[in-house]
């Protein structure tokens, strides 16, 4: 099945910048979209990003927009989320999974990894 292995999780100071990535164990990038998806303790998994397959436009809740860019290098079995400007609310564990299309609809995505905590506190 794989799944991935995300990376880049840290304490950040509000205003700061993390690079999270994402790499596919297991299987290839090949014909899926990545989203990236972020959870707090005690609420639901809510999306974050997600990166088309075909032509590989991002899209970004708008609570994001902006501030973060993804990526994905299909080589390297890769996707990066840079997070610039970041804010205390983005603290969150985050994950990234796979699915033909992108969305935001999180039970529909597959090779779920175990993520990486992102802090931004002062």
């Amino acid at each position: 099945q794989g799944q991935f292995v995300e990376s880049g999780g840290g304490l950040v100071q509000p205003g700061g910048s993390l690079r999270l990535s994402c790499a596919a164990s297991g299987f290839t990038l090949d014909g899926y979209a990545v989203g990236w998806f972020r959870q707090v303790p005690g609420k639901e998994r809510e999306a974050v990003s997600c990166i088309s397959e075909t032509d590989g436009r991002g899209y970004y809740v708008d609570s994001v927009q902006g501030r973060f860019t993804i990526s994905r290098d299909n080589v390297k079995n890769t996707v990066i989320l840079q997070m610039d400007n970041l804010k205390p609310e983005d603290t969150a564990v985050y994950y990234c999974a796979t699915d033909y299309l992108c969305s935001w609809y999180a039970p529909g995505f597959q090779h779920w990894g175990q993520g990486t905590e992102v802090t931004v506190s002062s």
